[in-house]
């Protein structure tokens, strides 16, 4: 892992960091907690904060507690909150967080609410698609569909690398399943696979805020950091199995 960035490239990224949060209200008020992708909630329904799955530190080297922390307690608990706060009131009160997802991304009136839930769902998704000691080739069924669906893991690496690196601005690269085949896509900002035919297996966070504090502007090296040391295989087994 590099040094870490001077106090004020730090300063210059929080700031930035802060406004991208704010930016994601999209004309709805600023106002948190989010739960199971399959959407679990707080009393009261609505999407919640979800513990993560490990200590903020676990990830070390290759993502630090200071991300984690930045990322987790401040970026995914506002976008919990925006997504109540812009729900209250509206038939989207209460709903779980998938279909709430699905409902809003067809609701042109509720663009808002759709990128605030819609990021909700990708960050549940990103913290669970990661483990300590994770990452390299999968074994099992996983392994013989890759090799089906890009000829060798080898393939699947660049592939995935290609799409986390060429996204442009802020956005997820994902690993799915549709109609029996692995593909990777990338989807930009809030967008999602859960608003199509594919079923999400695993994705990597390529917005800023998921690496600057660590990498500064070399995304490929966090990439390739979190696919072969920290890619969760046993979720990405689960999703396809479920």
């Amino acid at each position: 892992m590099s040094e870490k960035p001077d106090d004020a490239s730090r300063r210059t990224f929080l700031k930035a960091a802060a406004g991208a949060v704010i930016l994601a209200t999209a004309g709805g008020p600023l106002l948190s907690g989010c739960g199971k992708s399959g959407g679990s909630g707080e009393a009261g329904g609505g999407p919640a904060l979800p513990a993560l799955p490990y200590a903020q530190n676990a990830l070390e080297p290759y993502i630090s507690a200071r991300t984690i922390g930045f990322h987790h307690d401040r970026h995914h608990k506002k976008y919990v909150e925006n997504t109540r706060a812009l729900a209250a009131g509206t038939p989207y009160e209460g709903l779980d967080l998938v279909p709430l997802v699905r409902k809003a991304a067809a609701d042109t009136e509720r663009k808002a609410l759709f990128n605030n839930a819609a990021q909700v769902y990708n960050h549940d998704f990103y913290w669970r698609s990661m483990k300590p000691g994770g990452g390299g080739a999968p074994a099992g069924r996983m392994k013989d569909l890759l090799a089906k669906s890009f000829g060798a893991y080898d393939a699947f690496r660049k592939a995935f690398l290609e799409a986390a690196v060429s996204q442009f601005g802020s956005g997820w690269a994902w690993l799915v399943e549709d109609a029996g085949k692995l593909a990777v896509v990338k989807t930009g900002n809030a967008d999602t696979p859960l608003t199509t035919t594919a079923r999400p297996l695993l994705c990597l966070d390529v917005w800023e805020h998921a690496y600057y504090l660590d990498y500064q502007d070399r995304r490929a090296d966090y990439a390739a950091a979190w696919l072969d040391h920290l890619a969760n295989w046993d979720f990405a087994a689960g999703n396809l199995a479920g």
